[in-house]
């Protein structure tokens, strides 16, 4: 029978989506045979899974079948078994089960080397992550068909143990389906592809790959943006998302429509004085949230350049905690657009005397184009928190420990201050890039293995590395361009 569990925490929700998807893996064995699944990107609140069946599109009776399974699994309340298995041997088990990408995973590493595989009834599967001790644990989940697949949705840290209301986030799907151009184009489906490349000494070649998608993306929303002669540009995504650079990036690109530079506005620079910051409900600084920012500052400029006048833009100095003034005074030329990024610049408070239709909405996210393999993707938190971490010791004077201590109440503010108005986006951009884990491992690694055993960042540390693990090192960064988004969070070229 399931139990009486609930999330109260991130850990124990990555772990708790994880067992959901190893027991969702062997239903769909179990009710279905040998068919090939696909677990993609998280999306409407769950996990889009595609089943590729032998005689036609998913059912309706199919996924009743799969909830079935995933029913009785759970009621046996069956133990998960972490087993160890030396890299080689694992490596024929997943060649002899048609999983090349897991074998090819393994190559290069110490044939001895241990390797743990999740065991749920004699069906196996490598999980990379922590799980809980049994099936019973996974007690609320939901499988909806979605497009030509399902969706499998579940409970999170941030609403209380309960599946969150059903939202189709319809763009994002659109910016995941997208993704396939990037696959396409490079030639990388899987992390085995990607250290493949780096191997053979080709590394430069995904770069530009990546560079140059990103670059056709911004053009295309250039040409929008002039076509529909909007008027101001917001740019909204969570923490690291590298909303800056795209900002001044889709500035370029909109000169060469219009002819105009575009004035650009980062709500990062209205931060009021960090000895003023707003004290959260724990007692410590609050950067996510509106009163973080100095709004009546923003507002009385906003309406100001709206008049013509001139004003004097601040820059926020993140060492020192203080906003610099007397380095951008200016005012807004007659039809120049404004561009505005931050992450509540989706919400309309922000911007509520300029009209809707003046306004182009981008909404920005990492969403990683590649998966461990095909049963296990690539967190798009991960991907944030990684950057996050490289930048706050590269430009903010943070350390590692400090970057994940913040890190649980940065998740919890994207909840309430950006992830409810992403769906009021005209489009979505994706700001990862297919190789930037294994260029930010050589920065990420040596930070997180200072973290000493005391820490109570420690274990998550400890995590993180194990991940990281996989991936093959870029420790030349010469071939990333000045204006990519990675430069926001490695910094220039020395």
């Amino acid at each position: 029978m399931a139990r009486d569990f609930r999330i109260t925490n991130f850990t124990e929700e990555r772990a708790y989506h994880n067992t959901a998807i190893l027991i969702f893996l062997k239903a769909v064995r179990s009710a279905m045979g040998d068919v090939d699944v696909e677990i993609g990107n998280s999306l409407n609140q769950g996990y889009y899974a595609y089943i590729k069946k032998h005689d036609g599109n998913l059912t309706h009776s199919d996924i009743h079948r799969i909830k079935d399974k995933m029913d009785k699994i759970i009621a046996h309340d069956t133990e998960i078994v972490i087993e160890e298995d030396t890299v080689s041997h694992a490596a024929e088990k997943w060649r002899s089960l048609g999983y090349q990408e897991k074998a090819r995973l393994l190559e290069g590493r110490d044939p001895e080397e241990k390797v743990e595989i999740a065991n749920l009834h004699n069906y196996r599967n490598c999980m990379y992550s922590d799980m809980l001790p049994t099936s019973g644990y996974i007690n609320l989940f939901e499988l909806r068909p979605y497009r030509s697949g399902l969706l499998l949705r579940l409970p999170n840290a941030l609403h209380d143990h309960t599946i969150p209301p059903y939202r189709d986030d319809d763009k994002l799907y659109d910016a995941y389906a997208e993704c396939m151009r990037m696959r396409r184009h490079t030639g990388i489906d899987y992390l085995a592809d990607l250290n493949e490349q780096i191997r053979n000494g080709n590394a430069d070649g995904v770069i530009k790959a990546c560079e140059w998608l990103q670059r056709k993306q911004l053009e295309e929303f250039a040409q929008k943006i002039s076509e529909e002669d909007k008027k101001v540009v917001l740019i909204a995504g969570p923490s690291s998302s590298g909303k800056t650079t795209t900002a001044k990036r889709l500035c370029s690109e909109l000169e060469m429509y219009t002819g105009q530079e575009p004035l650009y506005l980062g709500t990062d620079d209205y931060f009021v004085e960090r000895e003023d910051s707003p004290i959260g409900a724990d007692g410590k600084p609050d950067y996510e949230g509106l009163d973080a920012l100095d709004m009546e500052l923003f507002n009385q400029q906003m309406e100001d350049l709206i008049a013509g006048k001139e004003v004097d833009l601040p820059e926020f100095d993140f060492v020192n905690g203080t906003k610099v003034f007397g380095n951008r005074i200016t005012k807004l030329k007659k039809n120049q657009i404004l561009v505005i990024e931050g992450i509540h610049s989706l919400n309309d408070v922000l911007t509520e005397n300029i009209p809707r239709s003046d306004k182009f909405k981008i909404y920005i996210s990492p969403l990683t184009h590649i998966g461990m393999d095909r049963h296990n993707r690539i967190s798009t938190a991960d991907a944030r928190l990684l950057r996050r971490m490289v930048r706050d010791s590269q430009f903010r004077g943070y350390g590692a420990e400090y970057t994940l201590e913040m890190w649980p109440k940065v998740r919890a503010g994207e909840s309430v201050n950006i992830f409810p108005y992403s769906s009021s986006a005209d489009v979505v951009f994706n700001s990862s890039t297919v190789y930037e884990t294994c260029m930010l491992k050589t920065f990420a690694e040596p930070l997180l293995q200072a973290i000493p055993e005391t820490s109570e960042q420690y274990a998550e540390a400890k995590r993180i590395l194990k991940f990281m693990k996989y991936f093959d090192k870029i420790e030349n960064t010469n071939a990333v361009p000045d204006d990519s988004i990675l430069r926001e969070f490695i910094g220039p070229r020395k």
